[in-house]
């Protein structure tokens, strides 16, 4: 989620892009314009598309998407732990325990919906789903220990180099919601 602070910042670079462009052509020839390299407009559209992709992608293509990558990663997973035959039960039941929840994801409670809500209802639901959250990380994390309890100490070791920036959901893993270490409220530089 993006911050106030960081839209601001935002809305004032691409003013000042704008309107240092603009000086820029008024002030350059018409005649000395020329076409921008193939290469570079290629190499600049590569590098904005992904994200813009991203944010247009239905969610439907993006949860497929996702599942994809997840089952490229378990996949690379068991091949660096080279399980044995015996092992393959306790892998079947661990990626089934840490399989997403079937069909879409939950669906948050509609903003106007919220706010209609007396504050002990609202508390009411956010403990409800924090239950269900603890619930789900509970069966993954005894699955994932009872896998682990079935590895050789060489593949625990593999396992926990191959996981250890998981976090849990991997994209999840990170550092506060502003991406500074929690400090949200940090007094802003001054330039």
């Amino acid at each position: 989620m993006i911050s106030l602070r960081q839209r601001i910042v935002w809305a004032s670079l691409l003013g000042s892009a704008a309107l240092a462009s603009s000086g820029a052509f008024a002030q350059a020839p018409a005649a000395t314009t020329t076409p921008a390299p193939a290469a570079a407009v290629a190499q600049a559209d590569t590098t904005a598309a992904p994200k813009a992709q991203h944010k247009r992608m239905d969610p439907a293509q993006r949860m497929e998407r996702m599942k994809e990558h997840r089952a490229k990663r378990l996949a690379a997973l068991k091949d660096k732990l080279k399980l044995t035959a015996a092992q393959e039960g306790a892998w079947s039941t661990y990626t089934t325990a840490n399989q997403p929840p079937a069909g879409a994801r939950p669906q948050r409670m509609d903003r106007a919906e919220f706010a209609k809500l007396t504050t002990p209802e609202r508390l009411e639901r956010m403990k409800a789903r924090q239950a269900e959250r603890s619930a789900m990380f509970a069966k993954r994390a005894d699955a994932t220990k009872t896998f682990y309890a079935a590895l050789t100490p060489e593949q625990q070791k593999t396992f926990d180099a191959e996981t250890v920036h998981a976090g849990g959901h991997g994209h999840r893993f990170h550092r506060g919601h502003d991406g500074h270490d929690g400090q949200r409220n940090a007094a802003p530089v001054k330039s």
